[in-house]
């Protein structure tokens, strides 16, 4: 079957709400080192562990569905992120807290068994474009959470906003039970046999490295922001609460517009340029955020064009990787977004650590050697795929 336009925006409203579970810690840290009597920066550690378990939940989890019916798999995982949120909602201790936030993130891996379900129903000449709408909802999830998380955390207190967040996906289990179509399979072997056989993708697609390579570190660059600008901004010059720091990510949003126009651009003759493209914009957007000072509209220009910046390399590279062997879509995204999220784990234990070292200063500088590695990765690869 074909995706009807309202299929598609219906996956990308899901997926937004769904990622947004991640994110939702970002704003919060603050409010969570105060309550368990923890430094910022320590309290911090449940911003990488939810990624880490979102990086782990894409490996062991995402490749079965190449295996089973992708819509089962989708409604049990939603009823196991439900459970994860309550437990962190009534965590009483730090170290239950980290727990849950490492199940957080596995159980919500949903938004990349979306994907591959939408590449397979959707045309060649459309896919892209496709993926694109599918990844705005994706990344104006992710931005709106750290506004909604900021505010609810700062009226009501950051449990509530766990609270909110499982009745949320209680509502989402109905709503994709009642409108998801099935898939069909197309992995008969064992899951051992399932697994190994991403090893062989790896060795044997140049371009799923190359993506892969260079998804871990624009990932770590975006969330090492993130994470380090909760500190930047609730400390001197500014000395902002969880409310006003959640709004940043709104300016965010503008970024996620993108997505649409570049997932159109990833399906042209030499949808690579897109990523040098991206790799400029996130290079400025340093630049932005180094000079900032006490200009907040710096601040705010930074935050849109590194999020336009990640739009064009995420969504150029994973069009890219869909079109390489269509049967093994999940695995392939497995591998790639695995590595993106490990990259986004490193990258924010990377920030603190840059924090703690030389706090804002430090932190724009090493950030931008990241990014010119990347770009020298980038044209590594031009030579050896002859593009």
């Amino acid at each position: 079957m074909e995706l009807k336009r309202s299929d598609v925006l219906l996956m990308a409203f899901c997926t937004g709400l769904i990622v947004a579970n991640i994110y939702y810690c970002q704003p919060l840290v603050i409010l969570v080192a105060r309550e368990f009597n923890l430094t910022e920066s320590y309290a911090g550690r449940i911003t990488y562990l939810t990624q880490a378990g979102y990086a782990l939940g894409l490996f062991l989890i995402v490749p079965l569905g190449d295996m089973f019916e992708r819509r089962r798999q989708i409604l049990l995982i939603t009823a196991i992120a439900i459970a994860a949120l309550l437990l962190t909602a009534l965590a009483h201790t730090f170290l239950l807290l980290q727990v849950a936030s490492v199940l957080i993130g596995a159980s919500s891996i949903i938004p990349q068994l979306i994907l591959p379900m939408a590449a397979n129903l959707s045309s060649n000449e459309k896919r892209g474009q496709t993926i694109g709408v599918i990844m705005s909802g994706l990344l104006i999830g992710i931005l709106a959470s750290r506004a909604l998380s900021g505010s609810v955390g700062y009226l009501w207190g950051w449990r509530t906003m766990y609270f909110i967040a499982a009745g949320i996906c209680s509502l989402l289990l109905l709503l994709m039970a009642k409108r998801f179509p099935q898939s069909r399979p197309a992995f008969n072997g064992s899951y051992k046999a399932l697994m190994l056989s991403m090893w062989h993708y790896i060795k044997t697609q140049p371009v799923l490295r190359e993506a892969s390579i260079i998804n871990f570190l624009a990932f770590a660059i975006l969330s090492g922001f993130w994470t380090t600008m909760v500190l930047f901004l609730a400390n001197p010059p500014f000395g902002f609460q969880s409310l006003q720091i959640g709004l940043f990510g709104i300016a965010g949003a503008a970024g996620a517009m993108a997505a649409p126009l570049v997932g159109k651009l990833s399906t042209g003759k030499n949808p690579r340029k897109n990523l040098l493209t991206g790799l400029i914009l996130q290079l400025i957007s340093i630049a932005a955020f180094y000079f900032t000072g006490s200009h907040l509209y710096l601040f705010v220009a930074g935050i849109i064009l590194i999020d336009i910046g990640q739009q064009a390399i995420h969504v150029t590279n994973q069009t890219r990787i869909y079109a390489l062997v269509p049967e093994a879509r999940n695995r392939l995204n497995t591998i790639f977004m695995s590595v993106s999220f490990v990259g986004a784990s490193v990258g924010s234990a990377f920030g603190l650590w840059l924090w703690e070292k030389g706090q804002w200063p430090l932190f724009c500088l090493g950030t931008a050697l990241v990014v010119g590695l990347n770009i020298l990765i980038y044209n590594f690869y031009s030579h050896k795929l002859k593009t």
